[in-house]
């Protein structure tokens, strides 16, 4: 299916949406410290989607139990809250989608627990920085695989790399639209001219060590094969006739 494209009313429904989401990140990052678990936060994610009039997009997805995912050092993403204690020098990405008037949105980050390594400092700093190389592509007349260049090209020159097999979407009255968008470059994957009015999610995924990914028993929690950490920085943004719009801001 070709991308929807979205009117200026319609890309102000997901920016509302997306305001309540950057609202929620802030607050969680607050309670990222040692000796909570992720369960925790995963309740104060539910309590404050209440308190917005929101739902979570991942609550009851494909049967996905909570209502954010929570994912600590190796885990790359997906990861299920739960029991996980957070300690010094942890780091823990919070994905939260969420959807407000019939309108998805959804972002992603990763928080330092205490301090840090500074070659995990490195890894959050150029993930990071790999999100906006990736929206600085995200161009009306470019197309989706210049946003994938430009991630990779960041992030295999600081020496990490970029993971496969997961990577961002179209977003709007579902969480996941297409087209999907990876963070690297695949030969012959459809690569959609980008339009002014497409509203995608842009999310690299880096792991300090190997690309190399599996799934625990869980069935959801993605870990790094070598047991390396991993970071995930993700923005709903929106496609103009000039720079990207970023809508979870």
């Amino acid at each position: 299916m070709a991308p929807i494209i979205k009117s200026k009313e319609e890309r102000e429904k997901i920016r509302a949406a997306g305001h309540i989401v950057a609202a929620m990140l802030a607050e969680l990052r607050q309670t990222v410290q040692p000796g909570v678990t992720t369960a925790e936060i995963d309740t104060l994610a539910a309590e404050a989607l209440k308190r917005y009039g929101a739902k979570s997009s991942s609550l009851g997805y494909h049967g996905y139990p909570s209502s954010l995912c929570t994912s600590v050092n190796e885990e790359v993403v997906h990861g299920i809250p739960g029991k996980r204690i957070l300690r010094e020098g942890d780091i823990i990405s919070i994905d939260l989608a969420l959807h407000s008037n019939g309108w998805h949105a959804d972002s992603a980050i990763t928080v330092p627990v205490g301090a840090v390594t500074p070659a995990v400092q490195q890894l959050l700093k150029v993930t990071e920085d790999a999100l906006y190389r990736g929206i600085a592509a995200a161009r009306a007349g470019n197309r989706l695989q210049d946003i994938g260049r430009a991630v990779q090209q960041f992030v295999e020159a600081a020496g990490f790399s970029v993971v496969r097999h997961y990577g961002g979407h179209g977003v709007g009255r579902s969480m996941h639209e297409d087209p999907q968008v990876l963070n690297y470059v695949e030969p012959g994957y459809t690569n959609y001219m980008l339009k002014p009015g497409m509203v995608i999610a842009i999310e690299p995924m880096v792991i300090m060590g190997k690309k190399e990914t599996r799934v625990l028993a869980d069935e959801w929690t993605v870990v790094s094969v070598d047991g390396t950490h991993a970071a995930h920085f993700e923005h709903t943004v929106a496609i103009t006739e000039g720079d990207a719009d970023i809508l979870t801001r």
